[in-house]
């Protein structure tokens, strides 16, 4: 009982060491009996007395000298549970030393002995040591053979090639008793009908669906590290549709690193179904230009803020300012980045960005190199119900902390914007429009360097369609989809942060860079996919509902506006867009109105802002609104005298 929890454990310490000297001990000596005995064909009585003596007077010697030779080759050190060709030939070497030891003393000890005993004892010695040494790997296999339960996974694999071999060795022989390898998958033809570890290669992809069926399938491992991720993607568009959990190797250096092993192996995540390869970017160029800077981050708690900060640390600036106005978060990321780079200099501070003086003063205090300005309220059905909000966080949070800015100098400032800002339908895609027209009048004026990155949805992020999906399910369903037609652009967090550094690189001022988000996705087939990569059945299982789409939301959304053309950049997907062209002064004049309906909590400011984004256009408009009076209050706003010829003369907004 207690070898076979030593087996299921997979320990190996000292104990095991003193077991195999001892076996050891026991190999040696019964090779050289067994070989006289087998020398003097099987008689005991027949064995000379000569040979006997000289068996006997070197058996201590012998013994001590071979388990010497074995702790030299390290045949006590291996962990043989992960035993190969290398240990195989240790062992070979160790063994033929050995008898080579053996043989010698006793030629020169003794000046006649059978010269058939040098053959059969070397030959038993290395039996004898193999057999020690595999037996444990053998006794495990024959284990995981019998000790199945009833709850045993039938385990699919795909990929033929070494890192499939490399699983398969590790499901074999490791704690994880409780799969049966059915079959192997493989496109390549040369591979099919063939046998891995005593498992059929049954076919390519086409195989998959009859082969689950056949088996009953419960589990399938995609190990394919250096596979293209289209590949990838249609195999586990392909795995979806069977019952199997899937599970997938994430990458080429885990077979790089000899790292092919179960506990590398992660879950098939939606990511997995963009069916492009990552983004790359140039870290060179984003290490110069944020290396040994002062880079503060509003918004350094949210999703994007946390994953520019973490990035940002990993490229050595001279100082790191977080600045969020949700303690939580802000303590999180700090806790983290304290974690990772304890050297970094990094301050974390709670503040608003519509406080003037806060701003202010950090900006004074810390005279920021670089601003990633994150900091913004993003959820379109919330700021659809609290315009106000939206305008005086997004559209006057950007505009203080850029005045700030450029008031202390600093170098760049990058705004993060949205796809959402193309002719929108909704106040938070509208003022963060308003906040690039902001940024661009402003880079006109000022030494700072104001740019604009815009990208669509973010897998993962607070708030977004995935967590909202699996928390859904995790529930039990249903999962709710606005509009079965509905497209969105999806990125992976790490993705769009590192084309945001690089953006930042590029950047000269005035620009409004634009990310190159892929193919659009249908939320739709993005519900079925989670539903069914979580193991469940669609329709069975869980269903999916449709709601009907929510104020200000789109079927599909823009990158670009079709008044703005598309400039290349070295890295094929950042684009520069053409700014429009407005009335500067006009803007700055509406936008006096619009702090002013927004700080009146008047409820007519969706108005205000078709006025100077002339794009939008808000859904479901209340048709019962007196435009009339609208009107009225807006030109007696307009023909307030004030002086716009600088920035700061916007005294109000401040």
């Amino acid at each position: 009982m207690l070898v076979g929890n030593w087996i299921r454990e997979g320990r190996f310490s000292v104990f095991f060491r003193l077991l195999l000297v001892v076996f050891d001990i026991i190999a040696i000596n019964l090779s050289s009996y067994l070989a006289l005995l087998v020398r003097f064909e099987l008689k005991w009585s027949s064995i000379e007395p000569e040979c006997l003596e000289a068996v006997n007077r070197l058996c201590v010697l012998n013994t001590a000298i071979t388990v010497l030779i074995f702790f030299i080759f390290r045949l006590y050190n291996s962990l043989w549970r992960y035993a190969s060709v290398r240990e195989m030939v240790n062992i070979m070497f160790a063994c033929i030393i050995a008898a080579v030891q053996h043989i010698t003393a006793l030629f020169m000890c003794y000046k006649y002995f059978t010269k058939s005993y040098i053959f059969v004892y070397s030959l038993l010695l290395l039996s004898f040591v193999m057999i020690i040494r595999f037996s444990y790997r053998l006794s495990r296999h024959i284990f995981s053979l019998y000790s199945h339960g009833e709850t045993a996974r039938n385990t699919m694999i795909i990929g033929a090639g070494e890192a499939g071999n490399m699983v398969m060795n590790e499901l074999i022989l490791s704690n994880h008793l409780d799969s049966r390898i059915k079959c192997i998958i493989d496109d390549d033809k040369s591979k099919h009908n063939t046998y891995i570890h005593g498992v059929k290669v049954v076919g390519g992809r086409e195989k998959i669906l009859d082969a689950a069926e056949k088996y009953a399938i419960t589990e399938i491992i995609i190990a394919m590290p250096s596979a293209p991720k289209k590949d990838i993607s249609d195999i586990v568009d392909i795995c979806k549709h069977t019952r199997g959990e899937l599970k997938i190797l994430p990458g080429m250096y885990q077979l790089v690193n000899g790292e092919a092993t179960l506990d590398k192996l992660r879950n098939v995540e939606i990511e997995d179904l963009l069916g492009r390869e990552p983004v790359k970017v140039d870290m060179k160029s984003i290490m110069e230009y944020v290396f040994d800077k002062v880079v503060l981050i509003t918004g350094g708690g949210g999703s994007i803020g946390s994953e520019l900060a973490r990035q940002i640390a990993a490229h050595s600036p001279k100082k790191l300012i977080i600045v969020d106005i949700y303690e939580n978060n802000a303590y999180d990321i700090q806790q983290e980045i304290k974690h990772d780079y304890p050297e970094l200099e990094m301050i974390v501070l709670i503040a608003s960005v519509r406080n003037t003086e806060r701003m202010d003063s950090i900006f004074a205090k810390y005279r920021p190199d670089i601003v990633y300005h994150a900091a913004a309220h993003k959820h379109v059905p919330l700021m659809e119900d609290s315009p106000n909000e939206a305008i005086k966080n997004n559209v006057f949070g950007t505009y203080k902390t850029a005045l700030a800015a450029d008031k202390y100098g600093c170098k760049k400032f990058v705004l993060i914007s949205t796809d959402k800002a193309v002719n929108p339908t909704n106040i938070m895609g509208a003022s963060k429009r308003i906040c690039e027209m902001i940024l661009q009048s402003f880079n006109k004026k000022s030494d700072t360097e104001f740019v604009a990155v815009r990208f669509g949805n973010v897998l993962g992020s607070n708030g977004s369609v995935i967590p909202l999906f699996r928390k859904q399910i995790e529930a039990g369903g249903p999962v709710t989809v606005t509009h079965p037609d509905i497209i969105r652009y999806f990125m992976t967090i790490e993705e769009a942060v590192s084309l945001v550094l690089q953006a930042g690189a590029y950047a000269h001022g005035g620009e409004i860079f634009i990310l190159d988000m892929g193919q659009p996705v249908k939320i739709m087939d993005l519900a079925k996919n989670l539903i069914r990569l979580s193991g469940y059945r669609l329709g069975e299982d869980i269903e999916i509902k449709i709601t009907g789409l929510r104020p200000g939301e789109k079927l599909y959304e823009e990158m670009l506006m079709n008044e703005e053309g598309l400039q290349k950049t070295d890295n094929s997907l950042i684009y520069i867009g053409k700014p429009l062209q407005f009335d500067e002064e006009k803007f700055f004049e509406q936008l006096e109105a619009l702090y002013e309906y927004a700080y009146d909590e008047n409820d007519n400011i969706k108005g205000v802002v078709e006025q100077i984004v002339p794009t939008y256009r808000e859904k479901d408009v209340d048709k019962s609104r007196d435009k009339a009076i609208l009107a009225s209050e807006y030109k007696q706003l307009n023909d307030r005298e004030i002086n716009h010829k600088k920035l700061v003369g916007l005294s109000k907004l401040r």
